[in-house]
C-alpha cells in the first residue's frame, strides 16, 4: 500500500458512495414535482397522497447525499492538496456557486415544501417543490463544471505553476459539460423512476390484499415511474450516444480503451463482445468479435477506423513526455461501459413490457404476474450499479491525469499525509459510509410499511409562547 494508491482508492470510495444517492435525489424530487404538478391540475387527492409518499423518500435520499458530500469535500483537503493549489482558482467558482446558490435554494425551498402543505395555496406549494428540484438540478451543473474542466480544460492561462481561470464563460460552453450534464441528469430522473416503480412492485408483492384506494394508489404510481423512466431511458441512451461520439475526437484513448482496440482497425472495425486485454503485451485475449459493428456504432455507417492505444500511446509521449504509461485500466473500463450500457437497456426494456402491462386493455393486471413484478423490483437496484460502471467509465479513463493534459493524479497527492493516516481514514469512512447506507435502507423501509392513504404531513403543537411549561 502507498499514499497514492490509498488517496486514489478513498476518493473512488467516497465518490462512488455519495454518487448512490445524488441521482436518486435528482430523480425522486422531479419526479414528485410531477406528481403535485398533476394534483394541481386534476384535483385528484390520489396524486397528493402520492407527492406526499414519494416525498418521504425524496428527503431520506437528500439527508444522506449531503453528509456524504460533506465528507467528499473533507478528503479533497486531506489527500490531494497539491492538486487543490493547482485547480483552486478554477474549482472555487462553480463550487461556490453550488454552494451559495443552488443547495441555498434546494434546502430552502425544501422546508417550504415540507411545513407548508395547508398554509399555502396549491400553486404556490407546487413552485416550492419545483425550486428544489430546480436547485438539485442546478447543484449537478456546477459539480459538473468542475469536472467537464479536468476532463476537457478550457478558459485557462498557467501562471506561477497554477491553472488560473480567464474566461469563466468558457467553462459553461464547453462542450464536455454539456454531455456530462445532460447524460446525467437524464439518468437521474430515469434512476428516479425506476426506483419508484421498482419499490411500488415490493408494496404489491408483498401486499395482495389491498383496499381500492391503495390500488389506485399504487397503480398511478408504477404507471407514472415506468412512464418517466422509459422516456428518460430512451433519452439517456441518445445522448450517451451523442457522448461516444464526442469522446472519439476528444478522448481517443478513452473510447479505444471501451472497447478493447489496440491497434489501429481497419476501415470495417470489429465490435469486441468480450475479451481480456493483456496490459503486458498489449493485446486482447479471448475476444469474440462482431465485424463491421463498432463502426457502425462509432460512426453510424459502415467503413470508419478507430486509432488504437499503442499508436494513442506512442503520440502521447511524444506530446507530453516519455516517462509516463498513458495507458488507463482497459479491463475496468471496457466491462464498466457494457455494464452501463446493459443496465440502462434493460431498465428500457422493464419500463416498455410493464408500461404495456399495466393499460386498461391488459388481460391480466400487472399486480397478478408476480414474474413482472420481481422483475421490475429487482431492477430497483441495478440504477446504483449502472451509475457507478459509468462514472468508472468517465474517471478512470483520464488516468493518468487529473487535469487532462495538465496535471497528473501522481502530482496531486497530499505531500505530508501517510500510509497510516490515509488507512486509519479509509476505515473510518467505510464505516461511516456502509452505516448510512444501512440506516437510509431501514428508514425507506418504515416509511414503506405505512399506509399510503394516510400520507400527512408532520403536526406540530401550537405553541406561541418558547418559555411556556408545555414546550419542553
Amino acid at each position: 500500500m502507498t499514499i497514492l494508491s490509498l488517496a486514489r482508492f478513498q476518493f473512488a470510495m467516497t465518490t462512488v458512495y455519495h454518487f448512490f444517492f445524488v441521482p436518486f435525489s435528482i430523480g425522486t424530487a422531479f419526479i414528485v414535482a410531477i406528481m403535485e404538478s398533476m394534483y394541481v391540475s386534476t384535483k385528484d387527492e390520489t396524486y397528493k397522497k402520492m407527492a406526499k409518499f414519494w416525498g418521504n423518500i425524496f428527503l431520506l435520499s437528500f439527508a444522506v447525499g449531503v453528509v456524504t458530500g460533506l465528507i467528499q469535500e473533507f478528503q479533497f483537503g486531506m489527500n490531494w492538496s497539491d492538486y487543490s493549489r493547482f485547480m483552486g482558482d478554477i474549482f472555487g467558482a462553480p463550487l461556490a456557486l453550488e454552494a451559495l446558490l443552488s443547495f441555498f435554494i434546494e434546502s430552502t425551498f425544501i422546508g417550504l415544501w415540507v411545513f407548508t402543505w395547508k398554509k399555502v395555496k396549491p400553486g404556490l406549494h407546487l413552485f416550492f417543490i419545483w425550486m428544489t428540484s430546480f436547485g438539485s438540478l442546478t447543484s449537478a451543473l456546477w459539480i459538473l463544471t468542475a469536472n467537464s474542466f479536468m476532463q476537457h480544460p478550457v478558459g485557462y492561462e498557467i501562471k506561477g505553476g497554477r491553472a488560473v481561470m480567464v474566461n469563466f464563460g468558457a467553462l459553461l460552453k464547453n462542450p464536455q459539460l454539456w454531455y456530462e450534464f445532460g447524460h446525467v441528469i437524464l439518468n437521474a430522473i430515469m434512476m428516479g423512476g425506476i426506483i419508484i416503480a421498482g419499490l411500488t412492485a415490493f408494496q404489491l408483492l408483498k401486499n395482495q390484499k389491498l383496499s381500492e384506494a391503495n390500488k389506485k394508489f399504487y397503480k398511478k404510481s408504477m404507471r407514472l415511474g415506468l412512464l418517466v423512466s422509459l422516456i428518460f431511458s430512451v433519452g439517456g441512451i441518445a445522448l450517451g450516444d451523442a457522448q461516444m461520439q464526442y469522446l472519439i475526437k476528444e478522448q481517443p484513448m478513452k473510447f479505444a480503451a471501451t472497447e478493447d482496440v489496440f491497434t489501429t482497425t481497419g476501415k470495417h472495425a470489429p465490435w469486441t463482445i468480450v475479451g481480456i486485454a493483456d496490459m503486458k503485451d498489449h493485446e486482447v485475449k479471448g475476444n469474440i468479435d462482431i465485424p463491421y459493428a463498432l463502426s457502425i456504432l462509432s460512426y453510424h455507417k459502415t467503413t470508419g477506423a478507430v486509432t488504437g492505444m499503442n499508436e494513442l500511446n506512442a503520440q502521447y509521449k511524444k506530446k507530453y513526455g516519455k516517462n509516463l504509461d498513458y495507458y488507463p485500466p482497459v479491463n475496468t473500463l471496457f466491462y464498466s461501459f457494457r455494464i452501463m450500457c446493459a443496465v440502462g437497456a434493460w431498465i428500457f426494456l422493464v419500463s416498455l413490457v410493464g408500461l404495456i402491462m399495466t393499460r386498461e386493455k391488459s388481460k391480466k393486471p400487472l399486480a397478478q404476474r408476480r414474474w413482472a413484478l420481481w422483475c421490475i423490483a429487482i431492477t430497483t437496484f441495478l440504477p446504483f450499479i449502472g451509475n457507478t460502471a459509468g462514472w468508472f467509465v468517465t474517471e478512470f479513463g483520464r488516468i493518468p491525469w487529473t487535469v487532462y493534459g495538465l496535471f497528473t493524479i501522481a502530482e496531486s497527492v497530499s505531500p505530508n499525509v501517510s500510509v497510516g493516516s490515509l488507512l486509519t481514514s479509509n476505515i473510518v469512512y467505510f464505516v461511516l459510509f456502509t452505516t448510512l447506507a444501512i440506516t437510509l435502507i431501514w428508514l425507506i423501509v418504515l416509511e414503506l410499511r405505512k399506509d399510503p392513504s394516510e400520507a400527512i404531513e408532520p403536526k406540530f403543537k401550537k405553541i406561541l409562547d418558547p418559555f411556556d411549561k408545555e414546550a419542553f
